[in-house]
């Protein structure tokens, strides 16, 4: 570490009084004080950069032998490091809160995402204060800070406009700016975006050529740009999170046509392919093995015939959206570049925070929460096909099929959240700083893991880990620092051992070997799965089996016994234990033990609330309910939407058009009934209510809407299907405008706010709910849709 005189190991540092002498009168020529330095971190610290894409299977990226071209990656790759056994944790929020405090992720809460937080220590997303994050650590020892994009890790109960937000990316966790999202995944197109804790709205529409990737990018060359210019002698970590290239797999179409016909023949012969030019450019070991495909994943040629134009179509559109997204890196790194300043920039560029993903389904999707809905009877390959040319649009919410995702994680095993084989944890990334980096261009197959990234920020910027921040007394880093590889391939490793465990998948790597069981598979949620006793081990030799293919428990039993021995001294070490695979008790916040958002069946709601996500307000979906306005009607009439909830992919609205009280249901984005009447409601003040009989006998079932102005009936109709577990994964609620999407198309896009005056609303839940009979499954597949 560089020593310039500083005590960092406590943070913040503690100030120090001038212990010399002094004077009466300042005009003393004794007068003497040391001048008021600002802080900064030792000479010679880097400027880092942290870029983490979403979802990305380690057999995707050209730069490591895969059939999407990242011309920024392969750049990148030329003069830096290629990390061809990296691992992440298998999932979204895990991976980020590991990434960020450089502890393994059940220490910091994060055993899952967020909405399905327990009590047990492991998994409440509550990241304890003895583990601090390393945005507070460089901020702490002087470094500029900022995140731009996703942010998976605040407690899902802490995510409304009421707070706390000490642990959202600032002010809570060390980032001084956060421009981005909350949640596990955003519309391309039609974001829920916060500036700090404050909500914004996007500064274009998608037909003016909006994308969150570009917004995002913008903002970082701004920030980066004004650091540089106002304090160019302090250095700055910024941590760029797409939401790319998550689902919504949302991109102009000009990208996805760059590869059409790409994948005409399929995920099986794409894994063949991609397999050849890994070993190719050297991304596998010499004498790797193509692993087998799952029987739980079809056959390119068992897929009907009449899906195959949609499947090829998903991936791509998937391909473009990947290229697009490192398109956008690029311009970032240009910037640096013209700055002058990447030279001195330590740049971490990690394809992916888990492998693949799976949660499209066997089919992929054109509209992703369908089938959570029960509605995919609605999207049969015949609708599919006929939206082939919108795929990738502002209308879509596409997802690939299971067996593109098991063919971007070639050449191995399965895909995210199966953190018990490689495909689920091994991403490609690249380590590029040319100020510390002397022989670029190859590849470093030490075992690294993302809990090294922030031990290796710190080495590189010469400051301890320290051992107190804020008063508290700091758990020791987990990971181990990486710049050991910079100089030299053959270096050993110094990552010997790391454990492995998401959704009760896990494993062990110990020196090369690797002790696995797979307990569910992310695409059938069928209860609990089989008891963990029975659960079947797998033991692999890394050290000659790169790719996890050749199983040795059969033959190396003592080894397997000693392996799994080390994974419960490792699980008890770090919170993993008690496992849990419930399904409805983890979706139930009562029963799992975390606090509620929303408590009770009314709600009261103001004008200016905005931004509220759907577990921000009172459920409604599955039983009766009412929303009462009291408004003000000003002179010439009003018109506007007064409340809603969801958007294209589905929703509801109340809104007055052409001066006449209006309801809409767009059910999964296919079915859409408009119920209105009466005349335009006249000047004053008065009350509009809409109520919902819901049918009952089950869930998702229709009912009778009836609108009222100051209790009389005005329209009646009915909605034959409603959603039952979610509208929307990422739209808000907005009181008085429609945000994001629009639920119809009745009102404008933008500017379609309520122009009289809304004095309260409330909403009321009835006590006929059937929401105890949802398939657990379903919510359990809404949830999993949200990492």
């Amino acid at each position: 570490m560089a020593d310039d005189g500083i005590q960092r190991g406590s943070l913040p540092i503690p100030d120090r009084r001038d212990a010399g002498f002094t004077t009466f009168d300042a005009k003393d020529p004794d007068t003497s004080y040391p001048p008021i330095t600002r802080l900064r971190p030792p000479a010679g610290a880097p400027n880092v950069l942290i870029v983490l894409l979403d979802d990305v299977g380690f057999g995707a990226s050209s730069a490591f032998g895969g059939p999407v071209h990242m011309p920024t990656a392969e750049r990148l790759a030329a003069t830096g490091l290629r990390y061809n056994r990296f691992h992440t944790t298998a999932l979204c929020s895990p991976t980020r809160a590991a990434l960020l405090s450089g502890r393994n992720h059940h220490a910091v809460g994060m055993g899952s995402i967020t909405e399905l937080a327990t009590s047990a220590p492991g998994y409440s997303s509550l990241r304890p204060n003895s583990m601090q994050p390393l945005a507070e650590i460089l901020r702490l020892n002087g470094y500029a800070t900022a995140h731009f994009g996703k942010c998976h890790e605040v407690p899902q109960w802490e995510t409304s406009p009421a707070g706390p937000f000490d642990r959202w990316p600032s002010p809570g966790n060390g980032f001084e700016k956060f421009y981005g999202f909350i949640g596990g995944e955003a519309s391309q197109y039609y974001p829920a975006l916060h500036e700090g804790t404050t909500p914004v709205d996007p500064p274009r529409t998608p037909e003016e050529g909006y994308h969150l990737t570009e917004d995002l990018t913008d903002h970082a060359i701004e920030w980066i740009r004004e650091q540089k210019a106002l304090a160019p002698d302090k250095p700055f970590f910024a941590y760029v999170a797409t939401g790319a290239t998550h689902t919504p797999h949302h991109v102009p179409p000009e990208w996805s046509a760059k590869y059409r016909g790409a994948f005409d023949d399929g995920w099986d012969a794409l894994r063949e392919s991609t397999f050849r030019r890994q070993k190719e450019v050297g991304a596998i070991g010499p004498d790797a093995e193509l692993t087998a495909r799952p029987d739980e994943i079809p056959a390119w040629d068992d897929m009907p015939d009449e899906l195959k134009p949609v499947l090829r179509r998903e991936a791509e559109n998937y391909a473009g959206f990947l290229e697009h997204t490192d398109h956008h890196v690029g311009r970032l790194l240009d910037d640096l570049e013209a700055q002058g300043i990447l030279q001195d920039t330590l740049v971490f560029y990690i394809i992916g925070d888990n492998g693949a993903s799976a949660e499209g389904g066997i089919d992929g999707t054109f509209k992703a929460m369908v089938s959570a809905n029960g509605g995919d009877d609605l999207q049969t390959a015949a609708v599919m096909t006929a939206e082939l040319d919108k795929w990738g649009g502002p209308e879509s919410y596409p997802h690939y099929a299971v067996g593109w995702a098991h063919a971007f994680c070639t050449p191995y095993q399965w895909t995210k959240q199966v953190a018990s084989h490689w495909g689920g944890t091994r991403n490609a990334t690249i380590v590029h700083w040319p100020a510390g980096i002397a022989d670029g261009g190859g590849f470093r197959s030490q075992f690294t893991h993302v809990i090294d990234v922030a031990p290796t920020v710190l080495e590189a910027a010469g400051l301890p880990a320290p051992a107190t921040v804020h008063g508290v007394t700091q758990e020791p880093l987990h990971g181990t620092s990486m710049t050991y590889t910079f100089a030299s391939a053959d270096a050993p490793e110094r990552h010997d051992t790391q454990y492995f465990e998401m959704m009760c998948n896990r494993g062990i790597y110990h020196r090369g070997w690797s002790a696995v069981t797979k307990h569910r598979t992310p695409w059938h949620f069928t209860g609990s799965g089989p008891a963990f006793e029975d659960d079947v081990w797998e033991l692999y030799d890394g050290n000659s089996d790169w790719t996890q293919s050749h199983d040795l428990a059969a033959e190396q039993p003592e080894k397997l016994a000693a392996l799994q021995r080390l994974f419960f001294i490792q699980a008890s070490r770090f919170d993993v234990f008690p496992l849990d695979d419930r399904l409805l008790e983890r979706l139930t916040p009562r029963i799992a033990g975390r606090p509620e958002l929303v408590e009770g069946d009314e709600q009261l709601l103001f004008a200016g609330m905005r931004s509220l996500s759907e577990d921000n307000v009172v459920n409604l979906k599955n039983r009766s309910h009412s929303v009462t306005a009291e408004v003000v009607i000003p002179d010439g009439g009003a018109e506007g939407v007064i409340l809603g909830q969801g958007g294209l992919t589905g929703g509801w609205v109340l809104y007055l058009k052409e001066g006449a009280l209006a309801y809409a249901y767009n059910f999964v984005g296919y079915q859409v009934t408009r119920i209105a009447g009466g005349e335009p409601v006249p000047p004053g003040e008065h009350q509009l209510r809409m109520e919902f009989a819901y049918d009952g006998g089950g869930v998702g079932k229709g009912g009778t809407v009836t609108l009222f102005v100051d209790g009389a009936e005005t329209a009646s109709g009915r909605v034959e299907r409603t959603h039952i577990t979610s509208f929307n994964l990422d739209e808000t609620n907005d009181v008085g405008r429609d945000t994001g999407s629009r639920v119809v198309t009745d009102y404008p896009a933008t500017g379609n706010d309520f122009t009289g005056t809304i004095k309260v609303i409330r909403v009321v839940g009835g006590d006929d709910g059937q929401g105890h009979l949802v398939d657990p499954e379903q919510l359990h597949l809404t949830a999993m849709l949200r990492q």
